[in-house]
């Protein structure tokens, strides 16, 4: 690996069609943009059309010649995901890249999804389940077809409590947002391992892109003090910048030759900042198969997903009716951000 990967470095993208999710704002939009600088046909997957609207107008102003659509996604409702991936099959031929890169961070007080689902959960790494399993078949026989999942260091802290999956009985914001973020990096790991005995050319990555300064923190933040850490002492201090965090994405996305189940970080200072690097960190946690695999058969139960080039139904998302969705203020629930730790 080059030491110092940057964008000028992805390779041609041309016919190739790529979603990202939460690619209004943050490490998404910057990865969007690339993508399409490269000659990607990019899909910005958003919960906010207004603001999908505006990253495509500033996408395209950087780059002229850009293919950008907007799509309609909301991770927090299995419906949404439904119909935004049954819209995709309707209209496109095949997806070569699939990048779940939205999220949403550390919620006070406790919050659920439309399904009912932990908030950090059910978007983090619900959502993106689900949303994988019904557009994988969309990337079977496409030539480096790869899915990137974002991961965060903050994982390590995590620990998946199948007993309270969803933290009803006992919840903390930062625990729960810990789960979530491991979730995701064994979903990353487990998709792989279940694309090779598949036989699938399919490839499964995982990237983190440090501490990056995007909004998220202060969208997050309970009060004053909160966003003031957020804003002022975390990202202007310590942070770099949402470009520099979506090089590990990109990296993961486009880099020749990378096997599947690589996890791709930056480079320095304990993997929080800098250019990207193979082989970033993972606790043990995130590597232990029996809990993958449970949570896989959870997330499948749960999600009603399975994945049709894995060996499941691969069928429509049959999602049981829910109760009515709680009000969650958008400002809070953004698809656009992109945790950071």
């Amino acid at each position: 690996m080059t030491p110092k990967w940057t964008a000028a470095d992805i390779p041609d993208q041309h016919g190739r069609t790529a979603v990202v999710t939460g690619a209004n704002s943050g490490i998404g939009f910057f990865a969007a943009r690339e993508l399409a600088r490269a000659g990607a046909r990019v899909l910005l997957a958003v919960r906010n059309a207004e603001k999908g609207a505006e990253a495509a107008r500033a996408i395209q102003a950087a780059v002229p010649n850009a293919e950008i659509e907007i799509g309609s996604l909301d991770l927090a409702s299995l419906a949404s995901v439904r119909s935004f991936a049954d819209w995709f099959a309707r209209e496109h031929d095949g997806l070569d890249l699939l990048i779940n890169n939205a999220g949403t961070m550390a919620f006070s007080p406790r919050r659920e999804t439309a399904d009912g689902f932990e908030m950090s959960l059910g978007t983090n790494h619900l959502g993106h389940f689900a949303l994988t399993g019904l557009l994988l078949g969309r990337m079977e026989g496409r030539q480096d077809a790869r899915v990137v999942t974002i991961s965060g260091a903050l994982h390590r802290m995590g620990r998946i409590n199948f007993d309270d999956l969803q933290r009803e009985r006992r919840y903390g914001r930062w625990s729960a947002y810990a789960q979530s973020k491991l979730a995701v990096l064994l979903f990353a790991f487990e998709l792989d391992r279940r694309l090779r005995a598949a036989g699938s050319a399919v490839r499964s990555l995982a990237a983190h892109p440090g501490y990056a300064a995007t909004n998220i923190q202060t969208a997050a933040a309970t009060s004053k003090l909160d966003r003031f850490f957020g804003k002022i002492a975390g990202n202007r201090l310590f942070a770099q910048s949402a470009e520099m965090g979506a090089l590990p994405v990109l990296y993961a996305a486009t880099c020749p030759g990378l096997e599947g189940g690589a996890h791709i970080g930056p480079g320095s200072f304990f993997e929080s900042r800098g250019y990207p690097k193979q082989g970033a960190g993972s606790s043990a946690a995130a590597r232990d198969e029996a809990v993958a695999r449970k949570l896989w058969e959870v997330s499948e139960g749960i999600t009603g997903v399975r994945f049709q080039v894995l060996g499941g139904n691969g069928g429509p998302l049959h999602v049981p009716e829910q109760p009515a969705a709680r009000e969650v203020p958008p400002e809070q629930v953004e698809a656009g951000e992109t945790p950071t730790v």
